[in-house]
């Protein structure tokens, strides 16, 4: 299939609020991809190419120039070849190599697959074809229950490869799929709410439990194979071999655990979040990461020794996780009492972690879900940013400017012009109707350019973003990223000189 059949399939989701519109779509998509395309254009659909980040950054994309190609040629097999050489091209000279290659590509595509080629490398793919969403595409271009192509789809971990199996084969091989040792399941997700006690008076009975400021694993043993997995299901075994010892020496022979890893200082208090993360990136040969040691901690069991407890109740699989696991349990209780939840959040927090997860006890394991059965509790810092850019909305926001280019101040000019600005991150969450109806009307009288997805706009709106914290990112000329960031307010009662500076986000790298 030529990907702008899919660049064009994009466009058409983007432009409709409908959901059976989106499904219609997609689902007509599907039909017309050969079985060997499937999981490829699946995975550029929903941003994840089944080769993860490929290090192409902003500075890469901008480089670029010339201009696209008149008519359509490139595919959606010649997209997945060219990550795939992206992917594999390393060592000395590897960044020309890169670079030329990426310059031939976009020279032969056309203008709107130039932009779908950049948003799938950067990670950017928004078109309302979220995960729910073509789900149900699947469904209806294959003609099964979309009931079981949701399950096949959570415990693979694998959309592209459900897809695939939905429009080649009949039900009995979609049914088939089940929890496999060795193969990781989505992981289930949580709400969120704003104290201990909300959580409570939702979940009724539950386990209240630290919110580590960690990394989430989830771990499987098959006998002495220990196999560890990232919450994208990326595997890191060779990375983590404190985490893989630590399993091996569990008194049992199957096992799927979930659970976070963390590193931790003299005291036992976590160190870092990006200490924790030296061990998962490329580098995991550097200083640091060699001298981290990573401790894991475990919150649920998915299945032991031969049982699947993906469908038993908290209670029940948290006694099996206290039988083979009891000292690499996360710390927490069981309790319907608001005082106790309380008191339990104040622990987590006075010992360095996030907050804490509310879970009801009578729950069952819903993997790739975020429902009311989890919700977590934590305390929310604040930073006052300033707006570099904004893009159209998609879906529900088709028309609105929507997603927020967001930079911190740089007195020292240090990533350019001194008391310029230099980007962090983005975010299109936390806006309401009324921002999303005043965005729309302001930005465009102060762009200074824009491109077919994004006005960009003088840098003077600061607005107010709510943050979990940072992490260090490649992507960013300031190297960092906000993680989880919203947006709270804007701040008219402030200059974009009163912004909050880079070096106060990169010293949340050291606290």
């Amino acid at each position: 299939m030529l990907l702008d059949d899919l660049v064009a399939t994009t466009t058409a989701v983007t432009a409709t609020r409908s959901r059976l519109a989106k499904v219609d779509a997609l689902a007509d998509l599907l039909r017309r991809l050969e079985p060997d395309d499937v999981a490829h254009a699946v995975g550029f659909l929903i941003g994840r190419p089944r080769q993860g980040r490929v290090g192409v950054g902003y500075r890469s994309i901008g480089a670029i120039t010339g201009d696209p190609a008149a008519e359509p040629t490139l595919t959606v097999a010649d997209l997945d070849a060219f990550l795939d050489r992206l992917a594999t091209t390393t060592g000395a000279g590897s960044d020309a190599v890169r670079s030329r290659d990426l310059t031939g590509l976009m020279a032969q595509a056309t203008a709107g697959e130039q932009d779908f080629i950049a948003r799938v490398l950067l990670g950017e793919v928004r078109t309302g074809a979220l995960e729910g969403v073509l789900t149900d595409a699947i469904a209806a271009a294959s003609g099964h229950p979309v009931a079981l192509v949701r399950r096949a789809a959570m415990l693979s971990g694998d959309l592209g490869g459900t897809a695939r199996l939905a429009l080649t084969a009949d039900e009995d091989a979609l049914a088939a799929v089940g929890l496999v040792v060795g193969r990781p399941v989505l992981p289930m997700l949580a709400a969120t709410a704003a104290t201990p006690t909300d959580a409570l008076s939702t979940t009724g009975t539950a386990s209240v439990e630290y919110k580590l400021d960690g990394a989430r694993i989830q771990v499987h043993r098959s006998g002495d194979d220990v196999r560890v997995f990232t919450r994208s299901l990326a595997e890191v075994t060779d990375r983590l071999p404190d985490v893989v010892a630590a399993v091996r020496a569990l008194p049992v022979h199957d096992v799927i655990l979930d659970g976070e890893t963390l590193a931790l200082d003299e005291a036992g208090a976590p160190r870092p979040f990006q200490q924790t993360m030296s061990r998962f990136g490329t580098m995991t040969d550097s200083a640091t990461a060699r001298e981290t040691v990573l401790t894991p901690w475990f919150f649920d069991a998915l299945h032991v020794d031969g049982r699947d407890l993906l469908d038993e109740p908290l209670a029940v699989r948290l006694a099996e996780l206290e039988r083979i696991a009891p000292a690499l349990r996360v710390p927490g209780t069981v309790t319907d009492d608001a005082a106790t939840a309380e008191r339990v959040s104040a622990e987590a927090l006075a010992a360095g972690q996030e907050g804490v997860v509310v879970k009801g006890i009578d729950s069952l394991y819903a993997a790739g879900r975020r429902g009311s059965s989890w919700i977590k509790v934590k305390p929310v810092h604040t930073y006052d940013l300033v707006v570099l850019a904004c893009e159209w909305g998609s879906g529900r926001r088709q028309g609105w400017l929507s997603n927020l280019h967001l930079g911190a101040l740089d007195p020292d000019g240090e990533f350019g012009e001194p008391g310029g600005y230099v980007m962090v991150g983005k975010t299109f969450k936390g806006l309401t109707d009324e921002l999303l109806r005043w965005q729309t009307e302001r930005f465009p009288q102060i762009e200074t350019r824009r491109t077919a997805h994004t006005v960009y706009v003088e840098p003077v709106t600061v607005v107010e973003i709510a943050i979990d914290g940072v992490q260090s990112s490649t992507r960013y000329p300031g190297g960092v990223a906000l993680r989880f960031a919203r947006v709270k307010r804007y701040r008219e009662d402030k200059r974009p000189e009163d912004a909050d500076t880079i070096g106060t986000l990169r010293s949340l790298l050291r606290a």
